[in-house]
């Protein structure tokens, strides 16, 4: 669980005021990226067995938790694009003293730790993919360019009606994320809902969607020369087993691993096996 080490700090990157936690003090710096609708948050229950042999930062993305949620400005060079975001991810890794990073990305998160790694090579060790979206969903939607100009002058209605709609959905897309509904207590859901609702949420994460795109990570993975391990929930009905069997087996230098008695995020459901995988394939990135 978090403890007081861990406690909330904020810092100032590329036009956002980010929102993280930091734990351990280990020679390998590991990067903590949620997936959509949630925060880091999602992490309390891995963050400190990590941080026992590394050094973890877990941060909420741009739109998530409690990272500011500034509109997007040419002025202030803020933007919710994905490439942004993993643009953002490396500066506040360098703002914080590193210069290398293994980055764990759950879900969305997965995919903006895997665009990162592209982007960035010379600044990425190592990558864990826990049922990441690389062949559907935020990797491959795409907003026509056409359409854009107008979808951006409509801003604030199109952000009211997904706040609409989002409120009315979500505590029946997070259950969705859990094989075991049990596991996910009213407590909790409440918290991730708290999380997310703050602010002018509804706006940000308009803007968030409105850039996504095609990344065609597909297309770009045989270029990925780190160390890469692919973990998949057995029973994920969000991001299909089968997608992460083919992820790893398309990613030079991958190991897969499937959690039984889980769905989309093992951090939450089996949280132990999680702990103690990622701990194994840091010690053979240190070796």
């Amino acid at each position: 669980m978090m403890t007081e080490e861990t406690e909330s700090r904020f810092i100032e990157v590329n036009g956002f005021n980010v929102h993280y936690r930091l734990a351990g003090r280990g020679k390998t710096l590991v990067v903590l990226l949620h997936g959509s609708f949630l925060s880091l948050r999602s992490w309390r229950l891995v963050l400190d067995g990590l941080a026992e042999t590394a050094t973890v930062i877990a941060f909420d993305r741009p739109a998530f938790g409690l990272t500011s949620r500034p509109l997007p400005s040419k002025a202030t060079k803020v933007s919710y694009t994905p490439e942004a975001q993993s643009d953002l991810l490396i500066a506040l890794i360098h703002k914080l003293g590193f210069n290398k990073v293994v980055l764990v990305g759950n879900s969305t998160g997965g995919t903006i730790a895997l665009l990162t790694a592209l982007r960035h090579l010379e600044s990425v060790e190592g990558l864990v993919l826990a049922d990441a979206m690389i062949y559907s969903g935020y990797a491959t939607s795409e907003v026509p360019a056409v359409i854009k100009p107008a979808l951006k002058a409509m801003s604030p209605l199109f952000a009211s009606l997904m706040k609409f709609m989002i409120i009315r959905l979500y505590d029946r897309l997070i259950r969705a994320m859990w094989y075991n509904k049990e596991r996910l207590g009213s407590d909790v859901l409440a918290a991730f809902r708290s999380d997310l609702m703050n602010g002018d949420w509804s706006r940000a994460f308009w803007e968030l969607f409105s850039e996504t795109h095609h990344l065609r990570l597909d297309e770009r993975l045989k270029t990925m020369s780190r160390p890469s391990l692919v973990i998949t929930g057995e029973h994920d009905s969000m991001v299909k087993k089968e997608e992460s069997i083919r992820l790893a087996s398309q990613l030079p230098c991958a190991e897969l691993l499937v959690v039984p008695d889980c769905g989309h995020l093992p951090q939450e459901e089996q949280p132990e096996v999680f702990v103690l995988a990622v701990r194994k394939f840091l010690k053979r990135i240190e070796e």
